[in-house]
């Protein structure tokens, strides 16, 4: 008796069933995968905020969409195809939230390898290209496609780890909270590039002013506080995180603190809760897990709480809009974990209501 894969289950259910309609509790979850193995793409689900349940709504195939973004109307999806060569490409999808189906806008070369982060204020789109080095920028068109990548900014190369950090490497690129500015992590020069948002055109003005970390370091993701007076760095080399205070494109450093106390040189995603009150950091390959800290409201400075175990290779996570939940994307152990958390310590519990995905790498929620 040949048995059914969890994915070929949820492509039956998904035929099979009559979908009832979404409780205000419910949300739709896009999920992007590797597609080395098992896995065929973007996958959707409903996701009940109030219980931690999870069920299966359909499935789109594109190639290793590893990370992805949702447009503020929830009308369009942008998702990486992350490959190693000139196949690496940005595709633009049109979403039913309802029904957690994707339509092929099109789709564009990035010109540049592996893209592996993708943020739109709305009017461009833009990519991260960590094997490339770059950061592209994508035009949007009104009914949501993307035109052709109208510039390749580079990064750099200067850290002291000679074999991670010997070409350049951009890792994440996202507007500030207002809209002024762009900040793409240069993971192989140990800084934050700055770009000033052109009002009429879709090419942003890089400048001169940089902003440095520790050597070594290799800077991976940023995060914004709800009121953009401060911004979170955790870089992938260090293990640690860098608070800033930031007005007006600038970011001055306030803390510096350890994410990775195993030094695994591998760290990975950071976030905010909701309320602000308290930010998550994931690491790999040693102590799998997410590091928790209390958030000072008033300084923005961080004090460890807690550390919550995780499957093997967490990468991106994502919490619920009202909170309850935090959900990681384990790539190695093949699922997504479901974390009860609470709201008072910030500290996380296993619901053990796992999701079976083969090679899971970024979570949304709709």
């Amino acid at each position: 008796m040949r048995i059914l894969s969890f994915c070929m289950m949820a492509l039956l259910l998904t035929a099979c069933h009559t979908r009832r309609p979404a409780t205000p509790a419910e949300l739709t979850m896009l999920v992007g995968t590797y597609t080395s193995g098992e896995s065929r793409g973007i996958y959707s689900f409903r996701f009940n905020q109030e219980t931690g349940a999870s069920a299966p709504l359909a499935t789109t195939d594109v190639s290793n969409p590893s990370y992805l973004t949702v447009s503020a109307d929830k009308r369009f999806v942008y998702a990486v195809s992350e490959e190693s060569d000139t196949t690496s490409a940005l595709n633009a999808f049109a979403l039913d939230a309802a029904t957690g189906k994707l339509r092929l806008l099109n789709r564009r070369p990035t010109y540049s390898a592996a893209p592996c982060y993708v943020s739109t204020n709305g009017r461009e789109v833009l990519t991260a290209n960590y094997g490339g080095g770059t950061m592209a920028v994508f035009p949007l068109n009104a009914d949501g496609s993307i035109g052709p990548v109208d510039t390749l900014f580079e990064g750099s190369t200067g850290g002291t780890d000679s074999v991670r950090q010997a070409t350049p490497h951009i890792h994440c690129a996202l507007y500030s909270p207002d809209g002024k500015y762009i900040f793409a992590t240069d993971f192989s020069a140990d800084r934050i590039l700055r770009f000033a948002v052109h009002p009429k055109n879709c090419v942003p003005f890089r400048s001169e002013e940089t902003f440095s970390v520790a050597p070594g370091s290799g800077p991976r993701h940023l995060t914004f506080s709800a009121d953009g007076a401060f911004a979170y760095l955790i870089s992938e080399l260090s293990g640690n995180v860098t608070a800033f205070r930031y007005h007006d494109g600038q970011l001055e450093t306030i803390q510096t603190i350890a994410a990775d106390t195993l030094r695994a040189r591998a760290s990975a995603d950071i976030h905010l809760s909701g309320d602000g009150r308290y930010l998550y950091a994931s690491n790999r390959r040693q102590g799998d897990g997410i590091a928790v800290f209390a958030v000072d409201a008033a300084t923005g400075q961080l004090s460890a709480v807690g550390y919550q175990p995780t499957a093997l290779h967490p990468r991106n996570f994502a919490l619920t809009p009202n909170g309850r939940f935090l959900l990681v994307a384990c790539r190695d152990s093949g699922c997504i974990q479901v974390f009860a958390r609470d709201a008072d310590t910030g500290l996380l519990r296993d619901t053990h209501q796992d999701i079976r995905l083969d090679k899971p790498v970024c979570i949304r929620f709709v």
